[in-house]
């Protein structure tokens, strides 16, 4: 299960996505992400669906990398979905037991719901898998630039945001090597109900813990030895700069929110 979690995972590629702007593409999720929550209807999820398609097939992410990534969410989308189900009313009844009812609105919501949820993860994984945690870094302090006028540490902000995303593969590697270690010594993590499983994760807590803390001091030494002091007079060896191909992707993101918008409210 550990390995299924990909999440802040980068793989190189010289496709049309991994060629974008990291800012591009950093807006072109939060449009995504707009859209997405805004379908209402089955067009409107129809064309976010098409959208994150054609993305991932310029990107040649293989889509097994991206359901991958959904395998630990089953338990939130199902649980998300069930909830959706049983409280959602409606005018059309499907079936009455007891003190459960099933209107088919609930079945159209815990769908839809299920379905907005997976294909959130989804468009976020694309984008890690296709932007590396430097250009990451540069594209949201490119972003947040404005925002220095007001005294607000955006470099160091995003420093933390990218370290937070790469630490994540690396975190959950360890976690893995510390199960497998402690499997060898008897520990069982697999039997039992779900409190015995939480006790059986107890162990991993302590020594997780150091490994972060060493991580975490091994870099720190590492970026005082390369005199990092924060973003002031910090420059870049390669400058961002925004293509023909960055406004064509742009435009068809704001496109994506027009049409998404204009079948909400068409009600089709």
């Amino acid at each position: 299960m550990l390995k299924d979690i990909t999440l802040g995972q980068y793989y190189p590629g010289d496709t049309l996505v991994h060629r974008l702007d990291p800012r591009t593409k950093l807006i072109l999720t939060l449009i995504y992400i707009a859209a997405l929550f805004t379908a209402i209807v089955y067009a409107g999820y129809a064309l976010v669906v098409l959208f994150l398609a054609v993305s991932i097939l310029l990107s040649r992410i293989r889509l097994r990398n991206i359901l991958s990534g959904l395998k630990p969410l089953i338990i939130i989308v199902l649980i998300t979905g069930i909830l959706n189900l049983f409280y959602t009313k409606g005018e059309h009844l499907l079936v009455h037991f007891w003190r459960i009812s099933i209107y088919w609105e609930g079945v159209e919501t815990a769908i839809f719901m299920a379905l907005r949820i997976m294909l959130l993860i989804a468009g976020t994984l694309l984008l890690t898998y296709t932007t590396s945690p430097l250009q990451l870094t540069d594209g949201l302090e490119s972003l947040l630039n404005p925002l220095k006028k007001i005294r607000v540490p955006v470099h160091e902000l995003a420093m933390m945001m990218s370290i937070a995303l790469r630490f994540i593969p690396t975190l959950i590697e360890e976690t893995d090597k510390i199960m497998s270690a402690q499997r060898a010594r008897g520990a069982d993590f697999e039997t039992g109900g779900l409190i015995a499983k939480a006790k059986a994760m107890l162990p991993l807590l302590i020594p997780l813990f150091v490994s972060a803390f060493r991580r975490a001091d091994e870099l720190a030494t590492a970026m005082e030895s390369r005199c990092y002091h924060g973003g002031e007079g910090r420059t870049r060896m390669k400058q961002l700069s925004m293509a023909r191909r960055d406004w064509i992707a742009l435009a068809v993101g704001v496109l994506l929110l027009a049409l998404v918008i204009l079948f909400r409210r068409l009600g089709i």
